[in-house]
């Protein structure tokens, strides 16, 4: 036995050495990574054209993905790998994106912290055990990694079934969004018992947070080393705090695993949603792609961030527009990139469960044929 990442902590439960050398797998060449649009984008390189992905792309607006679920549920399909790769697949059969993101829940690695996980039908999902105490977090055990090899396995299963040209991007959820799951018991609007643990109580809250961390960036290692090109960090709830309590609170964290998977040679993307008001700090995270929502236009977004590629950032209702208007939003979208080096094109947050399957196919055709266009 041993752990596909190495480390002196004791008390990990580790992945088998045979199913390592498969999740560890075959890095691509520089000369392959060339040939992908996505990836060269991250580095910012020149582009034939735009490349595109979706933030949850693979979802309940594929009929597909719905036929799955009336036989699975969703930690069952996250459990197995090859139903984990068949959704990620999906929406690649439907239409020629740049990138696949691997099909899991942001809330995984809370099982690899012992903390019981189920999902309401309609309210989304239930933490069985809720941190409400400092007391909770030094209860917490040392993590058992083995719900998350279903990942890995997943990755190595999508990147021997893509081509070149598709990248494979891995992801977790950050610290702080973990954390507020794992406070609030589920999802929230207001965040109160986050915020208040984080004010109140804040040697414990580092703690919570040094312990996401270093599952985090484990996480992440392990799906690099299965096959993921790009990883991305949804913090999708970190516009819910102020500037400076996200600069003290929740930047520090985001930067360590930032350098921790950036040392393995892929791009590193940070997302998050109501941060326009300070676009600068996420980009103190280091990460090499910053993915902004619809919330402030992608130039204005992109001064803000500075040198480094950017990732969005059109509002997914656009998707439920006539095709017209869905074409003149993504055309004001591209034309703020202005054809510069490092715009991946993607939504400002995940595709909504009533977009129609054909409204993503416009999307994906426009921002192919308008940004090579503008290239030539």
């Amino acid at each position: 036995m041993r752990t596909v990442v190495d480390s002196e902590r004791s008390g990990w439960v580790t992945m088998p050495i045979s199913m390592a050398k498969e999740a560890e797998g075959d890095h691509r060449s520089d000369d392959a990574m060339v040939n992908s649009p996505l990836l060269r984008a991250c580095r910012r390189k020149t582009v034939d054209m735009t490349p595109v992905w979706l933030m949850r792309q693979a979802g309940r607006y594929l009929p597909e993905y719905r036929a799955l679920r009336e036989r699975y549920s969703l930690l069952e399909l996250c459990r197995q790998p090859e139903l984990a790769a068949e959704v990620t697949l999906q929406p690649l059969r439907r239409y020629p994106l740049d990138a696949a993101i691997i099909f899991a829940d942001i809330l995984l690695p809370v099982l690899a912290l012992g903390v019981p996980l189920s999902f309401a039908e309609g309210e989304g999902p239930v933490i069985g055990a809720p941190i409400r105490d400092p007391a909770a977090v030094d209860r917490l055990p040392e993590p058992d990694e083995s719900p998350l090899w279903p990942v890995a396995e997943a990755i190595r299963i999508v990147r021997a079934e893509l081509p070149e040209r598709v990248a494979v991007i891995g992801f977790a959820g950050a610290p702080f969004t973990l954390a507020s799951y794992l406070i609030e018991g589920g999802s929230s609007r207001q965040y109160v018992r986050t915020k208040r643990f984080l004010l109140t109580e804040r040697s414990a809250w580092e703690r919570l947070l040094e312990r996401l961390t270093e599952l985090t960036i484990r996480y992440l290692m392990l799906q690099v080393r299965a096959g993921a090109e790009v990883v991305q960090l949804f913090d999708s709830w970190a516009g819910a705090l102020a500037p400076a309590v996200y600069r003290d609170a929740v930047l520090p964290w985001t930067r360590r695993i930032v350098a921790a998977v950036r040392e393995l040679g892929v791009p590193v993307i940070v997302f998050s949603t109501g941060t326009a008001g300070y676009l600068d700090l996420v980009a103190d995270t280091g990460a090499d792609v910053i993915g902004v929502d619809w919330r402030i236009e992608l130039d204005r977004a992109w001064n803000a961030i500075g040198a480094r590629a950017i990732q969005g950032n059109l509002d997914p209702a656009w998707l439920l527009a006539p095709a017209e208007d869905l074409r003149k939003a993504a055309r004001d979208v591209l034309d703020r990139a202005a054809g510069r080096p490092g715009h991946i094109f993607n939504l400002g947050h995940g595709v909504l469960p009533e977009t129609s399957p054909d409204a993503v196919a416009i999307l994906v055709e426009f921002v192919h044929e308008y940004s090579a266009r503008v290239r030539d």
